[in-house]
């Protein structure tokens, strides 16, 4: 019955940790533009040409 003295509080300092991360990264708009890093594949990128000096 002791351990419930030692697990409940870790248990809600880690949850408490989950949801403050969840707040700062819906603050720091992390959940702003879900849809264009999925598409961002089928494009093509420019190619950059290396300037290779001989």
């Amino acid at each position: 019955m002791s351990i419930v003295y030692v697990l409940l509080p870790a248990s809600l300092l880690l949850g408490g940790g989950a949801l403050g991360l969840f707040i700062w990264a819906l603050k720091t708009g992390q959940f702003d533009d879900l849809q264009t890093p999925a598409y961002r594949i089928l494009f093509e990128e420019d190619e950059v040409p290396v300037d290779k000096k001989s």
